[in-house]
């Protein structure tokens, strides 16, 4: 009988657990890479603190908007860089920088974070796998910050589809036992025109295809999430000109404000949403995301900024018809 309880025991706590972190119970070594540029290994934080601290080797990387060549930073290949809490540099903005230190000071955690330059498919490709090897990596794991990723490309707008896409394409060629995608802040691309009943529609047909991983809220009460709040905030105030929209209203949401809420001069003048869907993870299975891309075929053999954007605006010249916009009935 006592058998049949734990048995019992352990069958209910597997309900409990996400498809996603099941997914992660075998990884051993795993990188947690920004896919859209900019702050987006930031909305990654709660998931580095976790993984940490459930006994697995976590690394950090970002496709930077930073000036890497102007720093002192250890260069890999030539768009892969190496940035850490000493790392010289004279850059106004440089978070990923900023954000080694502040998990040396805050945390005593020596971190280096892994820069990608804002390039295209094949040389960020190359660079993962370079990664790949010096880390002995066994699972990727994208993080956007946002949920445009999402979108296959004839949705009536794309939001910023350059580097969240350039990232999906390039890490969907590289050679890694497990490639995830995890997405944070529900309604934050309405900023830039994003349709969201298109995201909703994506997660469907990722669920149909058994893709979809589960989604997990955050609340203020967690130590991630204190943790992230903290580096966070701790970076805005070294960069106090450049915060992130995003994390702003992410953690916003978190705290429980609603609707047009603004809490940096940043946003002035234009319309937030902000809500309670914002704090939740969405989770992907990486190669199925790529695979709904319409226009993958037409960014893989990209080399430079340039062409990535030429291909995109290519493709949705011939896109017709772009599907219109469509309120959620709700």
């Amino acid at each position: 009988k006592d058998f049949e309880r734990r048995a019992c025991s352990v069958t209910k706590m597997e309900f409990l657990k996400l498809p996603f972190f099941q997914r992660l119970e075998s990884s051993e070594r795993i990188l947690l890479a920004g896919a859209g540029g900019g702050f987006d290994i930031f909305s990654g934080l709660p998931l580095y603190f976790a993984l940490r601290n459930a006994g697995k080797e976590v690394h950090l990387a970002n496709l930077s908007f930073s000036a890497l060549s102007a720093t002192k930073a250890e260069r890999l290949s030539p768009v892969l860089f190496k940035a850490e809490a000493d790392t010289a540099h004279s850059n106004d903005y440089f978070p990923e920088a900023y954000l080694s230190i502040w998990l040396l000071e805050a945390e005593k955690l020596e971190v280096p974070i892994y820069c990608f330059e804002q390039t295209r498919v094949q040389p960020l490709a190359k660079a993962y796998k370079i990664l790949v090897e010096k880390l002995k990596l066994d699972t990727i794991v994208l993080i956007d910050g946002g949920t445009d990723s999402l979108m296959r490309g004839d949705e009536v707008s794309l939001g910023t589809p350059q580097e969240d896409i350039a990232s999906i394409a390039a890490v969907s060629q590289v050679q890694v036992q497990q490639k995830l995608l995890a997405c944070l802040g529900v309604g934050v691309d309405s900023f830039h025109g994003v349709c969201h009943s298109y995201f909703f529609e994506a997660v469907s047909d990722m669920a149909k295809q058994g893709d979809y991983l589960g989604a997990l809220s955050l609340t203020k009460e967690m130590p991630e999430v204190s943790k992230y709040r903290s580096a966070s905030r701790a970076v805005f105030k070294r960069m106090p000109s450049q915060p992130s929209i995003v994390n702003i209203s992410i953690l916003d949401a978190i705290d429980g404000e609603f609707g047009n809420h603004h809490s940096t001069q940043k946003t002035a003048g234009g319309e937030l949403w902000i809500n309670p869907l914002m704090p939740l993870y969405w989770f992907f299975n990486l190669e199925q995301v790529a695979g709904r891309v319409l226009y993958l075929d037409w960014i893989n053999g990209t080399e430079t900024f340039q062409e990535l954007g030429t291909a995109i605006e290519n493709f949705r010249k011939l896109c017709r018809p772009v599907r219109p916009w469509k309120e959620i009935p709700i």
